[in-house]
């Protein structure tokens, strides 16, 4: 879990109708969420949980570039901020990777999200799992990573829940293997 910087409140409460009272509802509670428009300055692709948990876990290990992204624990979902009129560039490459996409929301103009506060704690509904520190600097790449390491981390899951509906325990899996042939020289 990670806490917003004071330039990352700046950024993100000016997304806000009201950014002065953005701002002051933060500094006297800075765990309380807010619902903010996307699509002014920036846009939010959402999915489940699960997928998204492996989608961050993977573009953090591979060093790519990503924004802003967060977990909403009750709806079971995780977004990931990108900078506004990036949907284009999300979908197409998404559609070159894959022909049948993992389902994913994305929430641009006329759309609304809840963000966490600045500073949310463990057991809070909505969490920071990369926070805001500044704004953002455009990066033509944060789609590309994000549509690729979807579905990679999509095609990744699949893969691990086929193999636990194949091998129900560890004994099946080792009950699988081919049977060791060893020779002995005389």
């Amino acid at each position: 879990m990670q806490r917003m910087t004071r330039r990352g409140v700046e950024w993100l409460s000016a997304a806000a109708d009201d950014p002065a009272m953005c701002r002051e509802m933060w500094a006297d509670d800075p765990r309380m969420p807010c619902m903010l428009p996307s699509g002014r300055f920036f846009d939010v692709v959402t999915i489940e949980q699960r997928l998204g948990l492996e989608t961050f876990d993977q573009l953090l290990r591979r060093g790519l570039p990503f924004g802003p992204a967060m977990v909403d624990h009750k709806a079971r979902r995780v977004g990931f901020f990108l900078s506004s009129a990036s949907q284009e560039s999300f979908t197409q490459n998404l559609e070159r990777e894959t022909p049948t996409p993992p389902p994913y929301r994305y929430l641009s103009r006329n759309s609304v999200v809840v963000v966490p506060g600045p500073m949310p704690m463990p057991g809070d509904r909505y969490q920071w799992l990369r926070a805001p520190s500044r704004r953002p600097e455009a990066n033509p790449l944060r789609p590309v990573a994000l549509a690729t390491m979807l579905v990679a981390a999509a095609e990744l899951l699949a893969r691990a829940d086929r193999y636990g509906e194949q091998y129900t325990s560890p004994y099946a899996a080792v009950a699988a293997l081919p049977e060791e042939t060893t020779t002995h020289a005389g």
